[in-house]
């Protein structure tokens, strides 16, 4: 079984973008009484299949994929809108759409929850969010932002107490999180080139310099995508600033970690693969999302990563499985892939 652990629901029905739309604006004037009722969202269940099968069903049946775990569309979560109310609302609704896709399709797709997160706000309706989706849809993890702010980089470190609440629910239900950013505010970050592997490198070092977690929250589990953000790259500089700092050392802390292989080049993910190991990455393409553009060098999407595996010979059979296979079913553990 091919096992896709990072895919985003980007291709809803328009009557989505409609309430979103309307729910910004209502935010943006501070007026909650003017946002729209949650009974005024209308999508049949046509209208989702048309939206999926012609596009990420489409793509998975004809890339060889069996199961994406699929989330919702991670520049929408845009914790930074509005207020705790705000993202309330929103995450709900997204999450029940993915459950609906989940309900159509439960043989191609398994959910995975966004987070109501909201800048300042304590995690309890996360927490609440999560646990609702695991036990009322079957979900298996969730994707958490580590800067709701959007580009204002002021929530406290992973290894704050604030965090707690939300790694204990995970460890309570066993499921993992994936580290994942959102929009941002920032104008000199692009959102899918700088801000996104920005979180994903930040998260990487942040977790490594409170190994303690592991021990305070025994099988936490924690994923972090594209490749952690270039973690093969400078794994060796960590290593010799960790040495500097009289740190444990980097190649131990980095071993709690889980990372994807949504990178889009050969030579990047085999280094990934080298460095982190073929135990701790699982296969990825998020599709639909920043790489479903085709690449002139080679006449294939960029996310139809399944050939950049397959050209790394010196894999064993372990190896290839673990990675496709493996080790998401090791870290969703409550999935029931078969």
């Amino acid at each position: 079984m091919i096992i896709d652990c990072h895919g985003h629901y980007t291709t809803e029905p328009k009557d989505l973008h409609r309430f979103r739309k309307d729910q910004t604006a209502a935010a943006n004037a501070k007026d909650k009484a003017a946002m729209p009722p949650r009974a005024g969202l209308k999508m049949s269940d046509d209208e989702i299949r048309e939206s999926i099968e012609g596009n990420q069903l489409k793509l998975q049946r004809e890339r060889g994929t069996d199961l994406t775990i699929f989330s919702p569309r991670a520049s929408w979560m845009e914790h930074h809108v509005g207020n705790a109310h705000t993202s309330r609302f929103w995450t709900e609704h997204t999450n029940d759409l993915v459950h609906r896709v989940t309900k159509l399709y439960p043989e191609s797709f398994i959910g995975v929850c966004a987070l109501p997160q909201s800048p300042g706000a304590d995690l309890a309706s996360s927490v609440a969010e999560l646990d609702r989706c695991v036990n009322q849809f079957g979900f298996i993890g969730c994707n958490l932002n580590l800067d709701p702010s959007g580009g204002h980089w002021n929530s406290p470190p992973l290894g704050d107490r604030y965090w707690y609440p939300i790694y204990e629910k995970m460890v309570e239900l066993d499921v993992p999180a994936m580290i994942h950013g959102s929009a941002t505010q920032d104008p000199q970050s692009h959102m899918n080139a700088c801000h996104y592997t920005n979180v994903d490198a930040n998260a990487v070092v942040d977790y490594c310099l409170h190994p303690e977690l592991w021990e305070l929250f025994p099988g936490l589990k924690i994923i972090v995508p594209h490749g952690g953000g270039a973690t093969a790259f400078n794994y060796t500089r960590m290593r010799s600033i960790f040495i500097n700092e009289g740190r444990k050392p980097f190649e131990e802390c980095v071993a709690n970690l889980w990372f994807d292989l949504a990178i889009y080049d050969e030579e990047a993910l085999e280094m990934t693969i080298r460095k982190l190991g073929a135990e701790h990455v699982m296969y990825a393409t998020e599709m639909w999302g920043s790489a479903y553009n085709v690449d002139p060098l080679r006449g294939k999407p960029f996310d139809e990563t399944m050939d950049y595996v397959n050209n790394i010979s010196w894999l064993t059979p372990e190896q290839r499985y673990n990675v496709l296979e493996g080790n998401a079913r090791k870290v969703f553990s409550r999935a029931k892939f078969d």
